[in-house]
């Protein structure tokens, strides 16, 4: 099997990945709204309206991701959600003491990990 092959079924599999993950975290946002909620900092108006909206967008275009024709699109409506919601990330962050919940370590991987799907998602407006 040539290199090129693998790296086509890895770049599919790992599509699907991403799609469902995605598509599970927007489910989530109305399964567990409270936690969503609790999480949201105080500056962002609308929690609950904001909660919502993200959820299904995650769902929309998680579910695109899987569709050849809006794979760019899909990828780049899943950068622009990252994007959107790293502000929050950054607040956890910086105030880590108002999620107890949670631990620091946990708060401060989220940066991380969301660059790394961003990255992840980018991978995807590429042919």
């Amino acid at each position: 099997m040539s290199s090129q092959k693998i790296y086509r079924i890895i770049k599919e599999v790992t599509k699907y990945l991403l799609a469902l993950a995605f598509i599970g975290a927007g489910a989530n946002h109305f399964i567990n709204t409270a936690f969503y909620l609790g999480i949201m900092p105080p500056y962002i108006p609308f929690h609950l309206a904001a909660v919502y909206v993200s959820g299904v967008f995650q769902i929309i275009f998680g579910a695109l991701l899987l569709i050849p024709k809006y794979q760019k699109l899909a990828a780049l409506g899943l950068i622009l959600i990252l994007i959107a919601v790293f502000p929050a990330n950054v607040y956890m962050a910086m105030n880590t003491e108002l999620y107890p919940q949670f631990s620091p370590t946990a708060i401060y991987w989220r940066l991380p990990v969301q660059a790394v799907l961003i990255l992840w998602a980018f991978w995807y407006t590429k042919r």
